[in-house]
């Protein structure tokens, strides 16, 4: 396959050799002349004996001449089709990078719409699990007992969805009162949440079809894993307006699915080595990446201006292109970015 880059810098340099080699040719031809001048002044010197030297030297004086006006004919003609085929060879690169540009956008799009349709069902499934009666009753009868056929009926789900760590209940007072993995994650219940967002923004909710989801975070009682909270509150008779008794929060494994979508976009074999991929937070965080960099502590600096998807070369020569959530059926979204760099070769 042609390589318009490629064809770019040989123009070039052909270019630089081109004005190397006439510049070599000028400074010779001047020589030449200058050495054509002393003789004529030496023949003039010798007069009669030195008639025929003179002779010579006017035609290497004539031969210089000729050379002189070819180097500027050559300069001419060679400056100016270099510098079209040059120009010629950037507008086909343009070409090609703004088609390339179109292609990672919607690889972005890609990625960012297989999180939202995935993160679509972890909404359904935070608002079902707590209308469940084991769950309610949890909150309802307050005991030991509840409780742990709670966690029991907590464990189950979770043989079900291995896509979750764990599931939490939450008493009204921020209070962990049970949890699906207790093998797992022994320090869990007791422990309170009460200050995170998350728990505070799900007491609040209006109904049993609202809910709330946390930054993604590594969890320190889940042992630094990497989550994507959901959490809604658990209603007085598991009905969508009954009053809040406390909070079911359930927390995706996020590392690991994220992990699969950002290494799985399918780049070209000699995009693949220059490539970057990545999921970013409403804020730009690098909250995946297909390197493995940066995660949850990079600011990425994307330039989306207002845009939904996109692409753009920045100043040192990366090709970024991006897509903004466009969310999936009732799930906005959260303002996050699919996006993918492409570093110069």
């Amino acid at each position: 396959m042609t390589d318009p880059v490629r064809i770019v810098e040989l123009s070039k340099h052909v270019g630089r050799v081109a004005d190397a080699k006439i510049s070599s040719i000028e400074y010779i031809n001047r020589e030449t002349k200058f050495l054509a001048l002393n003789a004529l002044i030496e023949a003039a010197r010798a007069g009669e004996t030195g008639r025929g030297f003179a002779v010579v030297a006017n035609q290497v004086k004539r031969v210089a001449d000729e050379i002189a006006s070819l180097s500027d004919e050559l300069t001419s003609e060679l400056s100016g089709s270099i510098n079209e085929l040059v120009s010629l060879g950037g507008e086909m690169v343009d070409r090609i990078k703004f088609h390339q540009g179109q292609r990672l956008a919607d690889l972005s799009l890609n990625m960012i719409d297989i999180v939202d349709r995935n993160l679509y069902e972890r909404s359904c499934d935070v608002r079902w699990w707590a209308t469940d009666d084991s769950v309610v009753n949890a909150l309802e009868q307050g005991n030991g007992d509840s409780a742990r056929f709670a966690s029991k009926r907590l464990g189950v789900i979770l043989d079900s969805y291995t896509v979750y760590l764990d599931l939490w209940i939450i008493d009204a007072s921020g209070k962990i009162v049970a949890n699906g993995r207790p093998g797992s994650y022994p320090g869990v219940v007791g422990r309170t949440v009460a200050s995170l967002p998350w728990f505070r923004e799900a007491m609040e909710t209006e109904s049993g079809q609202d809910f709330v989801v946390g930054d993604v975070r590594a969890s320190k009682l889940l042992l630094g894993a990497q989550v994507a909270t959901y959490a809604t509150a658990i209603r007085r008779g598991g009905k969508a307006d009954g009053e809040p008794l406390g909070v079911l929060g359930i927390f995706f494994d996020w590392a690991a699915q994220a992990s699969t979508v950002v290494k799985n976009v399918r780049f070209t074999d000699e995009e693949r080595p220059h490539a970057r991929a990545m999921l970013l937070d409403a804020h730009y965080r690098v909250i995946a990446a297909s390197d493995g960099q940066g995660l949850l502590e990079e600011i990425y600096p994307l330039e989306a201006d207002g845009r939904k998807q996109g692409h753009y070369l920045a100043g040192d020569g990366r090709l970024v292109a991006f897509a903004e959530t466009p969310g999936y059926e009732t799930y906005r979204g959260l303002g996050w970015f699919g996006a993918i760099e492409l570093l110069p070769e």
